[in-house]
């Protein structure tokens, strides 16, 4: 499809999108009418406003391929190669179609590489690892609105001060105190390993059209996606990343660094009955004006689903739909992130987070998407053992608030 399909097909989704949302409003504006006149409101329009609401999700998801699809040059597009780059190209092909490693282990000896074909695989050339990592940010919520650094050792570790010298002001000729110490954490984010497999036939390697750099990138993004979304919201710390969910939480009237703050709903798995709405600004205003500026709501679509009724006291819906095709539905006028490994609604519940990811959360890539060709394992099937390395975890606890669904 070209260029300019693509586009019409995307004003095509968005205008669903909004038509979708107006008649999600209409509904839901009969269904509270209903409700003020009757002990409850009528089943049909209780199975419309579903039936709306789960066709508003999967427009936006309409919506989100179509982003994706144009947000994505085929590798051919390339800027141009020098000769290194060329002969490692090169020699990755020979390498993945015919399992011919000598060009590989020749151009990995001269870099001083310490990967190899039985222990760890080969780099795929640098054009594939970008285009991996660009659809990682597509794709992986969390990584798309944090802070990302590239390493080329074990881990990053960051010197941060939670609290400063003292400051004053003072008088020409007076004295001057003593300032408090300067307090200093050293924070470390190791890189973890992440794997994909994915499997073709020896046909499709031996076909000369098939761009076999565009193809690794395309078979690994959702794996690794899956992988990193699920950790940077909820990994344990042990052999992946820390998600922001997996730090201590406290309230935040007795928030302190290295916890991360929430504030309670006052009713256990949900929201209260009257002004539910309430909860969702003294999130947001739990957050610092310097954090707030940059903040963004994250949750899944259930809990947006949820959401999606709230009102402002003005009769106002506090959800928005997408604007245009790099936007994001709002609410509250701040962006809203699906990230489906946020958890559902529930007591006691973390199911929607607020602040500002790009100082808040951090995502360490260790240089070097590696494969390992495997012909023998899953004949007549070629596995390619694809591992990169990805760390991640909570720079500053002030930057990120959560949302309890409980009485305190």
């Amino acid at each position: 499809m070209s260029l300019e399909l693509k586009s019409a097909a995307s004003d095509d989704v968005l205008a669903d999108l909004n038509r979708a949302f107006v008649a999600f409003k209409d509904t839901n504006e009969e269904r509270l009418a209903q409700l003020e006149t009757r002990l409850g409101a009528d089943v049909v329009t209780e199975e419309k406003l579903q039936r709306i609401d789960r066709a508003i999700d999967e427009t936006k998801r309409r919506l989100d391929r179509v982003a994706l699809d144009l947000a994505r040059p085929r590798l051919a597009g390339a800027p141009r190669e020098d000769d290194a780059a060329r002969e490692h190209k090169s020699a990755f092909a020979l390498y993945m179609r015919a399992g011919e490693s000598a060009g590989l282990k020749a151009l990995e000896s001269k870099a001083l590489s310490a990967g190899s074909g039985p222990d760890g695989g080969y780099l795929v050339p640098t054009p594939a690892e970008q285009e991996i990592l660009r659809r990682l940010a597509r794709l992986s919520p969390i990584r798309a609105i944090s802070s990302v650094r590239e390493i080329s050792t074990a881990s990053l570790r960051k010197a941060r001060a939670t609290q400063g010298p003292a400051t004053g002001w003072v008088a020409e000729t007076a004295a001057r105190p003593q300032t408090t110490n300067q307090q200093i954490v050293d924070l470390t984010f190791p890189a973890m390993e992440i794997y994909a497999m994915p499997a073709a036939t020896q046909t499709l390697l031996d076909d000369a059209a098939v761009d076999i750099e565009q193809w690794i990138a395309e078979e690994v993004q959702t794996a690794f996606a899956e992988q990193e979304g699920a950790a940077f919201v909820g990994g344990s710390g042990t052999d992946r990343p820390k998600g922001f969910l997996s730090y201590t939480t406290v309230a935040d009237a007795s928030w302190n660094w290295g916890n991360i703050g929430y504030i309670a709903t006052g009713v256990s798995g949900g929201f209260a009955a009257s002004n539910p709405s309430d909860a969702l600004f003294n999130l947001v205003y739990a957050l610092r004006a310097g954090y707030r500026q940059n903040g963004k709501f994250v949750m899944n679509r259930q809990t947006q689903s949820t959401i999606r009724k709230f009102k402002s006291t003005s009769g106002e819906y506090l959800w928005a739909p997408p604007a245009s095709l790099d936007a994001s539905a709002t609410l509250l006028n701040f962006p809203v992130v699906e990230a489906e490994d946020m958890p559902n609604v529930g007591a006691d519940s973390l199911s929607v987070a607020f602040g500002d990811f790009v100082r808040g959360y951090i995502v360490v890539d260790r240089l070097g998407v590696r494969v390992l060709r495997d012909p023998y394992s899953a004949k007549p099937y070629v596995l390619f053992y694809t591992t990169k390395r990805v760390g991640g975890g909570v720079q500053d606890f002030e930057a990120i608030k959560l949302m309890k669904f409980g009485v305190s």
